[in-house]
């Protein structure tokens, strides 16, 4: 009796840590599936205000690692809302799930705006709700900026880091992509374009519109097929 309380007792403990660092893995069909939320805004390397929701990359690039790893874990689905933040540190994490040879895919909800682009398109299947939007724009930077050639240099390389990875995850071209970021009249005083989910899929960046189950039916049928193989 005394081993089965510790043992319930940990995994209670387990499913509360879980569901703190907003994820958890459920089994259906027989198969584990990690879900984990990428919400709020992506925080790099400066500690962004206790007020604001944030989604720490030191926490998610261990759990990336940790699923991948797994012999349990057959699938990961990532959820999106978000509005963006850290381009360094969105990208990085979005370079980590593009490697994965763990079955993955990506649900946008809400909204997947800005370096939430390349994270949704990082999986091996992209999803995305009719009413979720999408905001493509050009790099920005806050606080102190220099007025040298350097500086639009490197927002340059900045930029064609995340075109060409959206352009290699996805079926938008980066002409295409390009075209999206500086579109002009759609955002007041600024530059860029907000898709919906109808749109996101017809100019080729999210693969499929759909929801939770489109998602899940997607993992379980990859999962069965490569245990078949």
């Amino acid at each position: 009796m005394p081993e089965e309380q510790n043992e319930n007792a940990q995994q209670n403990s387990s499913s509360q840590s879980d569901f703190e660092t907003g994820s958890i893995t459920v089994k259906k069909n027989g198969h584990f599936i990690h879900c984990l939320t990428i919400i709020g805004q992506i925080e790099g390397h400066y500690i962004l205000p206790s007020q604001n929701k944030t989604t720490k990359y030191e926490h998610v690039i261990p759990q990336l690692v940790a699923i991948e790893e797994s012999a349990e874990i057959e699938g990961l689905l990532i959820i999106l809302n978000t509005v963006g933040g850290d381009v360094e540190a969105g990208l990085a994490i979005a370079e980590l799930l593009s490697t994965m040879k763990t079955p993955t895919a990506s649900l946008v909800l809400g909204g997947g705006h800005s370096i939430g682009v390349p994270l949704a398109v990082s999986c091996q299947k992209s999803f995305i709700v009719p009413s979720a939007t999408m905001t493509v724009h050009p790099v920005r930077m806050n606080g102190l900026v220099l007025g040298v050639p350097q500086t639009l240099s490197y927002f340059e390389k900045m930029q064609d880091r995340i075109v060409n990875f959206v352009e290699n995850n996805s079926k938008i071209s980066a002409q295409d992509f390009r075209a999206l970021m500086m579109k002009t009249g759609e955002l007041v005083m600024d530059v860029g374009t907000v898709l919906d989910g109808e749109g996101a899929v017809q100019c080729g960046l999210v693969d499929e519109l759909g929801g939770l189950s489109d998602a899940l039916g997607y993992l379980n049928d990859t999962i069965e097929r490569e245990g078949a193989e």
